[in-house]
C-alpha cells in the first residue's frame, strides 16, 4: 500500500468527506494501520476542528493505533482462532 493520496482527493477546490475517510479506513488491517492513520491526518490537517470529516478522521486514528498496537479481530472469533496480529511497536516507532 502506498502512503500517496488519490490526487482528486487533494484537490484544492474539493471538500474532504466522512465518506473520504471511511473509504480510507473500512478496510484497514493491522499491517497497514499507520500507513493508513498517517493518509488520514494529512487529509484533515487543514479543516476545522468541528468539521464533520476532522472529527471522524479523528476517531478514526485513534482505532487505526489501538488496531496497530492491539491486533484485530472482526466477526466471531471461533474457539482456537487469534486475532490477526499487531505490530509489535517501540517506543519510538508510534509516530513512524
Amino acid at each position: 500500500m502506498s502512503g500517496a493520496e488519490s490526487p482528486d482527493r487533494l484537490a484544492p477546490d474539493r471538500e474532504v468527506t466522512v465518506e473520504d475517510i471511511r473509504e480510507l479506513t473500512g478496510a484497514a488491517t493491522p499491517h497497514f494501520a499507520l500507513q493508513i492513520r498517517d493518509r488520514v491526518a494529512r487529509l484533515i490537517e487543514g479543516l476545522a476542528p468541528d468539521h464533520p470529516a476532522r472529527i471522524d478522521g479523528e476517531r478514526a486514528i485513534a482505532r487505526l493505533e489501538r488496531m496497530a498496537r492491539e491486533g484485530q479481530a472482526s466477526g466471531t472469533v471461533q474457539d482456537g482462532e487469534l486475532p490477526l496480529p499487531s505490530l509489535v511497536l517501540g517506543s519510538d516507532s508510534a509516530d513512524a
